[in-house]
C-alpha cells in the first residue's frame, strides 16, 4: 500500500503542477509579452562634458555648402521590421522596428526598379529611403500596429518623431563627386552591446538647447528640451560597389581631419537629427535585437540612394559651391 499512495502523490503532485503552470502561463499571455530591460544608463544632459573635438576648419578645396531635404517626420505611420540594407528579402529581418521617411514602399522586397516606381514623402520628389529604429516609451503599453514588435521584446508606445532633418554637407578638405544610384548605406552599430568593441558605435544623443553636448547614453533633458538623436553617414566611397557584403567596407568614414582613406572619394555625407517630446523622468527605450537589450549604443541608420542623376548633381554642385539649399 506504501507504494501504491507514494504513485497516488506523485500523480496529484503532477496534476497539481500542470494546471498551475498553465495557470502562469496563461495569465503571462493575458498580460503580453514584457518589455526586456534596458541596458544603459541615463544621464544628466547638464553634467555631459562639451565635447572636445571640433570640426575641422575648411580648406580652400573645401565643399562648405549643405542641402536640406524635405521629407517630413513620418506622419504616413511607415513602420515595419525589415531591413533593405542588411537583410533584402527577409521579412521581419530586423527582429525590431524601424521607422521611414522618403521612399513610401521600403521594405524587405523592394527592388531598385520598384523604389524608382514609387511615391516619396518628400517635397521635392526625392525616392531614397531613409529609416531608423523607432524609439519607444516603455511605460505606456503600445496598442497600434507595430508596438509589440514581432515578440522580441521591444514593446510600448512608439514615440513620434517631434522632427526629422535630413542634411546633406560636403567635405572640409575637397570637393564631393556623386553618389552612384542606388547606393546603400549604414552607420551605426546594432549589435554594440555584444559587440565587444566600440569601433562601430556612432550614436549621438543628446538634448535640444544643449548644443555641443552629445552622450552614447539616455539623455535626461530638462523641461522643454527634446531627446535628440543625430545619426552621421560614412562619406568615402570606393568608386566601385553600392552595396559590400558587409555592408561597410566600400563605404568609409573620412579621418578627423576630413580626409578619406586612400582608393575612396568624398560623396555628400548624410546627417540625419531626429528629436523627440519626452518628459522629464519618462523612461524610453531604443528598439534592438533582443540580447542588445535596448542599450543606446546600438543607435543606427540605412539609406538606400534613389535620387536620378540630376537630383544627385543639384546636391553636389550646391555643396561644391558652398551654398545653402533645400529641396
Amino acid at each position: 500500500m506504501g507504494k501504491e499512495h507514494r504513485l497516488l502523490a506523485l500523480l496529484v503532485c503532477l496534476v497539481l503542477g500542470t494546471g498551475l503552470a498553465a495557470a502562469v502561463l496563461g495569465a503571462s499571455r493575458a498580460a503580453g509579452p514584457r518589455h526586456a530591460s534596458v541596458a544603459g544608463a541615463y544621464v544628466d544632459i547638464r553634467g555631459v562634458p562639451l565635447d572636445p573635438q571640433t570640426p575641422p576648419p575648411a580648406g580652400p578645396g573645401a565643399s562648405s555648402g549643405s542641402v536640406t531635404v524635405d521629407c517630413g517626420r513620418n506622419e504616413e505611420g511607415h513602420w515595419n521590421e525589415d531591413n533593405l540594407v542588411v537583410s533584402p528579402g527577409l521579412r521581419a529581418g530586423a527582429h525590431h522596428t524601424h521607422a521611414y521617411v522618403g521612399n513610401l514602399s521600403t521594405d524587405a522586397l523592394s527592388t531598385d526598379a520598384s523604389l524608382a516606381a514609387a511615391t516619396t514623402s518628400c517635397a521635392g520628389g526625392d525616392r531614397s529611403t531613409y529609416y531608423w529604429p523607432v524609439l519607444r516609451r516603455v511605460d505606456r503599453p503600445g496598442s497600434g500596429a507595430h508596438e509589440h514588435s514581432a515578440g522580441h521584446g521591444n514593446t510600448g508606445e512608439i514615440l513620434p518623431e517631434t522632427s526629422v532633418t535630413v542634411e546633406f554637407r560636403g567635405s572640409p578638405v575637397s570637393k564631393v563627386v556623386p553618389m552612384p544610384r542606388f547606393l546603400r548605406a549604414m552607420t551605426g552599430d546594432a549589435v554594440a552591446y555584444t559587440a565587444g568593441t566600440g569601433a562601430d558605435v556612432r550614436a549621438r544623443w543628446g538634448c535640444s538647447g544643449f548644443p555641443g553636448r552629445a552622450t552614447t547614453d539616455y539623455p535626461r533633458c530638462p523641461a522643454g528640451s527634446l531627446v535628440t538623436r543625430t545619426l552621421v553617414f560614412p562619406s568615402c566611397w570606393n568608386g566601385l560597389d553600392t552595396n559590400a557584403p558587409d555592408h561597410r567596407a566600400h563605404l568609409l568614414f573620412p579621418s578627423s581631419r576630413g580626409v578619406c582613406p586612400q582608393g575612396t572619394f568624398p560623396v555628400p555625407e548624410l546627417r540625419l537629427s531626429l528629436s523627440y517630446a519626452v518628459a522629464p523622468g519618462v523612461p524610453i527605450a531604443l528598439d534592438s535585437f533582443p540580447e542588445q537589450r535596448h542599450s543606446p549604443r546600438t543607435d543606427h541608420a540605412m539609406f538606400v540612394d534613389v535620387m536620378t542623376d540630376g537630383q544627385m548633381d543639384a546636391i553636389v554642385t550646391c555643396l561644391n559651391e558652398g551654398r545653402e539649399c533645400r529641396t
